[in-house]
């Protein structure tokens, strides 16, 4: 391959892997507002996250042609081929995490005005905490192309898994406690969830940026501490499940 097109495919790389960091970097601060939305009760900034989801949707959308187009035109193997695919699927990832956000940021919106005790909303900011660090640091891993990195938030997913279990039984507390509850308990359940969903989608980038880097793959399976979905409590007129 002369040198001129060597240079040009490198260049072209790197615009992909910028715009995948770029792509991480808004998806990071939706999910920060989302969060923030929820603990503040920023009906206003909710709906700013709701607005810019489609900013992320975008973004996937021009890093998934643009893959497209080099890989038809360099016909890329081996490590150029696993940065390119890899870029697909981490925006992938990264729009489900937007969207994760935005149904966040929805729930804030519908729960405006609703009895509304701040402690309640303790247990959601802890974990949110936990995954947005999880998603920072295997968005450096990403742009490190550190594998190590990518292993040791792989590896850290079921303590998120953990956090949400204990978060999902003490919000039925809340519900068991005090009936004005069970409305909001049922919303914070709702973020909760797409929350611990986030981490996983962070493990999922994990996984491709260790199979980028490595070519190697990771165990098919990683220890789940999510027990929620198997527990169902019944309310008068209602029935709450993880």
């Amino acid at each position: 391959m002369p040198d001129h097109t060597v240079t040009s495919f490198d260049v072209e790389l790197k615009e992909l892997g910028r715009k995948v960091v770029e792509m991480g970097g808004q998806a990071e601060r939706l999910v920060a507002d989302a969060m923030t939305s929820l603990i503040r009760r920023d009906t206003a900034l909710a709906q700013k996250v709701i607005l810019l989801d489609e900013g992320v949707d975008q973004m996937q959308r021009e890093i998934e042609e643009k893959a497209v187009l080099v890989i038809a035109k360099r016909q890329p193997v081996a490590g150029d081929l696993r940065e390119i695919v890899a870029a697909i699927r981490i925006a992938n990832d990264l729009e489900r995490i937007g969207d994760l956000a935005k149904n966040v940021g929805k729930r804030v919106i519908t729960i405006e005005g609703e009895y509304h005790p701040q402690k309640l909303v303790r247990g959601v900011e802890h974990i949110s905490d936990l995954v947005l660090e999880q998603l920072k640091e295997v968005l450096d891993a990403y742009a490190g192309r550190n594998d190590a990195k990518a292993v040791d938030v792989w590896n850290r997913d079921s303590g998120i898994d953990t956090m949400y279990t204990s978060l999902f039984r003490e919000l039925l507390t809340y519900m068991m406690e005090d009936p004005r509850n069970i409305s909001v308990c049922t919303h914070l359940l709702f973020c909760a969830k797409n929350i611990e969903r986030i981490g996983d989608h962070a493990t999922n980038i994990a996984e491709i940026v260790y199979y980028m880097v490595t070519g190697k793959v990771l165990p098919d399976t990683r220890p789940k501490a999510d027990i929620s979905s198997e527990t169902t409590v019944a309310f008068p007129g209602r029935t709450v499940q993880g």
